[in-house]
């Protein structure tokens, strides 16, 4: 491709179609991108770029023809641009292939995959090698991140150094391509957080989760790292057959990187980290959460294997930002401080919880869920999510995300885990909508309360509009 050429991506404001838009753009390319309508963050982010989002889809949208179109993996047969495309032969690419065929060639692949955690660690990850390029110009990283990366301020980077550090998607390419876009990205170093049965519509079971992990562990070469999480039996089977060195990280005694004396006060956590069995540094972090300490002991783990400093690893971590929608602050309305969290799983949501509990402690503690990721829009994980949820003081589920999409027989039941975590002796409702909640739940908030809202997208604004509520009620 040449600098003149025009790109245009279908379905530009997922969070990965916008960091590449950015990133063709930073190589001088003319982009443009489309969606059913521009959402923030990465609204946002594209309009800072300058990048024109074409609205709703349609033919209109790409005429006079691009000469390169990207076709986002949310994008399916039927919509209106894919049919012009394919009916106009216009040429076009998955966004994990064209990372691999624009980006990659020349760099060093540093991967973070992983069930949970992924975005977080591949931003600490970034962070540790962004401050050790102040010492070191070379490893001024490249990065593609699933999320607004706080420190940056941007989800993405294009440098010329060798470093380029990938959020590994389990989620299939394309329509055209139903295999993981970590497949594309070929790791030098992979750091694997954790495996759990996730993306029920595209994966029927367990079993084959663990078989796209186990085919990404497969392309990393024999000189190459996998830094694998130590509590997990998947995470152990996956990396079982490994051609590379495989070191582990967690809790356990004798792991490569193991973590000793974790505690937290506030908002803030602390520990050491042993390297084989011999203690190696004392860290903190500014975030609360076990899953967090974690996640910055991966990141410090690849780093330090692939010569990092010390010294920049702890400055890094302990002034590391965290990235937006992971337990970020929206707004502290009447007294009640509002949380909004991506968690869009079970494990996620207890992990979650348990953090803002250690940075709340002795404050009421509410989960506003909206089941809206594809897999818990399902009833896979019904059980689980009553279990998730009990760990907060008072609970309130939405319905299900575009409900008539899904078949009723697979369908989740927002009413079923109510009725389970009442009859448990939980303080659970159910409220519909987003509206729903902000008028069935505002009158029972206490100044002191902290609000967890649970969800993977807009959730129709309740970020905006339960503290505006909550204000006009204070007012009154």
């Amino acid at each position: 491709m040449t600098a003149e050429k025009h790109i245009h991506l279908i379905g530009i404001c997922g969070s990965a179609m916008a960091s590449l838009a950015g990133m063709l753009q930073a190589r001088a390319y003319r982009v443009t991108g489309s969606d059913a309508a521009a959402y923030p963050p990465m609204s946002d982010l594209l309009q800072a770029l300058g990048i024109e989002i074409k609205e709703p889809y349609g033919e209109a949208n790409l005429s006079p023809p691009p000469d390169l179109v990207i076709v986002g993996n949310a994008i399916s047969r039927g919509n209106v641009e894919l049919e012009y495309v394919l009916d106009q032969r216009i040429p076009f690419r998955s966004l994990a292939e064209t990372i691999q065929h624009e980006f990659l060639p020349g760099k060093d692949s540093l991967v973070v995959a992983g069930t949970h955690g992924k975005t977080t660690t591949t931003s600490m990850l970034a962070w540790i090698y962004e401050v050790a390029s102040g010492k070191k110009p070379e490893v001024a990283p490249s990065f593609l991140i699933g999320g607004i990366a706080e420190n940056f301020g941007t989800s993405f980077r294009v440098r010329e150094g060798k470093p380029f550090i990938l959020e590994g998607d389990e989620y299939d390419t394309a329509f055209f391509d139903k295999g993981p876009k970590f497949m594309h990205y070929f790791p030098d170093a992979l750091i694997l957080t954790h495996v759990e049965f996730d993306h029920a519509d595209i994966y029927d079971n367990l079993a084959a989760v663990k078989t796209a992990f186990r085919r990404l562990v497969n392309l990393v070469p024999r000189r190459g790292r996998v830094i694998a999480y130590d509590g997990s039996s998947n995470v152990d089977d996956c990396v079982a057959k490994a051609f590379c060195t495989v070191e582990r990280y967690g809790f356990k005694p004798g792991s490569t990187w193991q973590i000793k004396e974790l505690s937290h006060k506030g908002s803030e956590s602390s520990w050491k980290i042993l390297r084989s069995s011999q203690e190696w540094l004392q860290v903190t972090l500014p975030m609360p959460g076990e899953h967090n300490a974690l996640n910055a002991t991966a990141a410090a783990a690849l780093a330090a294997g692939e010569g990092i400093a010390e010294a920049s690893i702890v400055e890094a971590l302990a002034t590391f930002r965290s990235v937006k929608r992971r337990l970020e602050v929206r707004a502290i309305a009447a007294g009640v401080t509002i949380v909004d969290d991506f968690a869009h799983h079970p494990t996620a949501i207890r992990e979650t919880l348990k953090a803002l509990r250690a940075a709340y402690p002795g404050q009421r503690l509410w989960a506003v869920l909206e089941p809206r990721s594809n897999t818990l829009r399902r009833n896979v994980f019904e059980r689980e999510l009553v279990e998730s949820l009990s760990l907060a003081d008072g609970i309130v589920v939405a319905g299900v995300f575009k409900q008539e999409s899904i078949p009723e027989a697979e369908r989740m039941h927002p009413e079923k885990v109510v009725a389970a975590l009442a009859q448990a002796g939980q303080d659970a409702a159910f409220f519909p909508t987003a509206d729903a909640i902000v008028q069935g739940l505002s009158p029972r908030l206490k100044p002191g309360d902290v609000v967890a809202i649970l969800s993977n997208g807009g959730f129709d604004g309740i970020y905006e509009k339960l503290p505006k509520y909550l204000e006009q009620r204070s007012q009154a």
